[in-house]
């Protein structure tokens, strides 16, 4: 195959699709369930066991079996039911199609050369070669994380072919959508696809030298585009999920944005359950300064909507967020200001202008933000009055700062809000995490069981008193409040309307404050009207609330 070599070394293959176009095919895929039940073992074992090869077979049907089953359901489900496509794998003495678990029980799993998604047909339940509409190829070596080796090239070219062939041929009604061939290549690690199609009238076929044949037809009449070998299995052998960058106490990040580069040196990290890491760094011109660090996923990742959504949110999200506040001229020290935003750089010569970096994490997006205090969530203490009065205040504030320009919160809850304490000052409360923000009718807030409005829990969006409401259910929880389990939207809701109807909320505040449980009457009253809250007023309440209590004067920025 040195003609496929050549056209290889040239870079004369197309790509099947932009990493751009999989990305936000990905964040439109949030809610979408892709559950699996078999990991891809390791790769380090792959070749080393019949049972270990076993269970490659299984994830990857697994794999492509979820796949199907989740955009069906969420695409086509409404309408039908019952999926029309099925999954099986192709063995290579009698290229029949088998499920992997039937060719392992008969003693077959060697001679497994590739799976597939196949349409269902009643006449041929055993399958055929045009009910075909993916392919995929299970090699130990697939290649670099450039493009993939020419030998495993030259196979899926082949295997396209054939389905093509069978195509053409068929008697059954073949979609025109159809016409391109569909083959990934994957290992336990990682995976690519090549793309085939072309006119098979130009097919001069030769019984004599038949493969032959086909190489002229590929190289003279094919359209052929392949994609660069991209990372879809992590190390525990869950698909679809990132791997994000993970920096250690003491290294430096390299940041470039608009202002030049800069280096910060990481102090802490946080890696609290569910929830995906963060950093307190310092930068080095200032290691005075404590600031917040957020990193995004690195943009070469294809990774789906789970992990990879909420690096999106946390980052590129919040940034935008951040600086919508900023051109607003928005101002206030409970909301956090963004110091730095921009992506890794390195040392050295970067490709990333003209092609891919094979620097690891070059171009990942980083947000730097401050001030930085203890989240509300990693306070070992409940709430009590004055602490209650002044968080109740200061998140007010922030709300009422963003909702003078229309942006709203969307995401209250205790790791959200963090506590500042300046030297030789009054401590505050910040409301940080705004990547979920609602900046347009279209934004949808974060979902949480706990501290949701009920009309985010109920239509997917906020009513004027949304975040509000969430700031209710936050302080009453933080201020010794039953924590319910809920495990469904439907008990989520119902403990709500239990809860308020029996007024637990507000006799649980009032045992803290008069004004809190007048607060949470107000927001009661208004949860699922049109009408505004009156920020104004509780914040001066409040305020004299606090004044009264210690005698200080309390800042209400704007």
């Amino acid at each position: 195959m040195s003609w496929l070599d050549d056209i290889s070394k040239d870079n004369a293959f197309d790509v099947p699709f932009e990493s751009i176009d999989l990305q936000k095919f990905d964040y439109a895929l949030e809610a979408v369930p892709f559950q699996q039940l078999t990991r891809m073992p390791s790769s380090i074992y792959a070749s080393t066991s019949t049972a270990i090869e076993s269970t490659a077979y299984l994830a990857l049907e697994d794999f492509l079996h979820a796949s199907v089953n989740g955009l069906w359901d969420t695409f086509w489900g409404h309408e039908n039911d019952i999926t029309p496509f099925y999954v099986a794998s192709l063995h290579d003495t009698n290229l029949r199609f088998y499920q992997a678990e039937e060719a392992i029980a008969k003693g077959k799993i060697g001679g497994l050369c590739a799976s597939a998604i196949m349409l269902k047909n009643p006449r041929h339940p055993q399958g055929k070669w045009d009910d075909v509409i993916e392919l995929a190829l299970l090699r130990h070596d697939i290649g670099n994380l450039s493009k993939p080796h020419i030998s495993i090239i030259g196979e899926a070219l082949f295997f396209a072919l054939r389905v093509l062939l069978a195509r053409s041929i068929s008697r059954t009604n073949v979609p025109l959508s159809l016409s391109p061939v569909f083959v990934l290549l994957v290992n336990s690690q990682f995976g690519g696809v090549v793309r085939v199609e072309g006119d098979l009238s130009k097919l001069d076929f030769d019984l004599d030298n038949v493969y032959e044949s086909a190489a002229v037809w590929i190289k003279n009449h094919s359209r052929v585009a392949i994609s660069k070998v991209d990372k879809i299995w992590n190390k525990l052998g869950n698909a679809n999920w990132g791997e994000s960058l993970k920096l250690e106490i003491g290294s430096v990040l390299m940041l470039e944005d608009s202002n030049g580069e800069k280096g910060y040196r990481i102090d802490k990290v946080f890696e609290n359950d569910g929830e995906v890491p963060f950093y307190i760094a310092s930068s080095v011109e200032d290691p005075r300064k404590p600031l917040f660090l957020y990193v995004g996923s690195h943009p070469s990742h294809l990774e789906p909507a789970w992990e990879d959504m909420r690096l999106w949110y946390q980052v590129q999200r919040q940034t935008k967020v951040l600086s919508v506040m900023k051109q607003k001229g928005l101002s206030s020290k409970y909301l956090p200001q963004v110091t730095a935003s921009g992506r890794v750089t390195h040392p050295g010569h970067c490709r990333r202008t003209s092609g891919n970096c094979d620097y690891p994490f070059c171009g990942t997006p980083v947000l730097v933000t401050g001030p930085v205090g203890t989240t509300v969530a990693d306070m070992a203490a409940r709430f009590d009055s004055d602490e209650a009065i002044t968080c109740c205040h200061d998140i007010l504030s922030a709300l009422s700062s963003a909702a003078s320009s229309g942006i709203r919160h969307g995401d209250i809850r205790p790791e959200n809000v963090i506590w500042v304490k300046p030297d030789m000052r009054r401590a505050y409360y910040v409301l940080i995490g705004w990547g979920h923000a609602i900046l347009e009718e279209r934004d949808r807030p974060a979902l949480n069981l706990h501290f949701s409005s009920t009309s985010a829990l109920q239509e997917g969006k906020l009513c004027s008193a949304s975040d509000a409401e969430s700031l209710v259910y936050m302080l009453y929880f933080c201020s010794g409040g039953d924590l319910p389990v809920l495990d469904s939207v439907e008990g989520a809701l119902q403990w709500r309307e239990t809860s308020w109807s029996r007024r637990l909320i507000q006799q649980r505040l009032g045992e803290i404050s008069a004004v809190l449980k007048a607060f949470a009457d107000y927001v009661d009253s208004l949860c699922g009207t049109p009408y505004p809250v009156d920020y104004e007023i509780w914040l001066r309440r409040l305020k004299r609330q606090i004044s009264d209590e210690d005698g200080s004067e309390v800042e209400t920025s704007r």
